[in-house]
């Protein structure tokens, strides 16, 4: 019997366990589904992700980022639940300062904020409001572990984890239903055509990417 599924991304987690420093990035996630998930019908994909700010380094990033975004949002199925992200200046003490040099640096420090919690809540709210027979999160967070364990155990849902990492966290998988694992031949057969279009009209995937 195909389970009625909704499947929780977290998109900071996906992007550096799979897809950073890949050719990968213009990622379908309605079509990864069809591989990851053949025996499920996934009526409704949440990504949780949040808005990043151009970096020196990088000033382009918000741009692709919202390239993506709007790939994204022609997909049916699929909703864009955002965080924050915050990035500012700290100093930070030398782990090896040499003989006459600075004992501390400035560094910029970047942290995404909400999007655990968001998905973490997603989760049971569906869950209590019985809006589908299976879960499936798309994290290796082991701060998930609670809600993941009381989707299985209090609501008697099946409950997956897909780790974009190598190595998934075992603390979470033991929680879980079942576990699987982003392969790269996944990733490959799973991306946007090149050129798509929307109610603006066309748009291509990041030259850089």
């Amino acid at each position: 019997m195909t389970k009625q599924t909704i499947l929780y991304i977290d998109g900071f987690n996906l992007y550096y366990g799979a897809l950073k420093g890949t050719p990968y990035k213009w990622l379908d996630l309605s079509r990864i589904c069809h591989f990851l998930l053949p025996q499920h019908a996934v009526t409704k994909i949440k990504y949780f992700s949040a808005r990043i700010s151009a970096q020196p380094h990088d000033k382009d990033a918000p741009m692709r980022q919202e390239t993506y975004w709007r790939a994204l949002r022609t997909l049916p199925e699929l909703e864009i639940h955002q965080g924050s992200f915050m990035s500012h200046v700290k100093t930070m003490p030398v782990a090896y300062p040499k003989p006459g040099h600075a004992p501390v640096v400035k560094v910029i420090s970047t942290q995404e904020k909400g999007s655990d919690v968001n998905l973490a809540s997603h989760l049971l709210f569906d869950a209590f409001k019985g809006n589908f027979d299976s879960a499936v999160i798309v994290s290796n967070d082991s701060d998930l572990i609670t809600p993941v364990r009381m989707v299985k155990q209090e609501f008697r849902k099946t409950i997956g984890v897909i780790s974009p990492y190598k190595t998934p966290s075992r603390t979470l998988i033991r929680e879980a239903s079942f576990y699987k694992v982003i392969r790269e031949n996944v990733l490959q057969m799973s991306q946007f055509p090149v050129t798509l279009r929307d109610i603006h009209g066309d748009f291509h995937k990041p030259s850089a990417w």
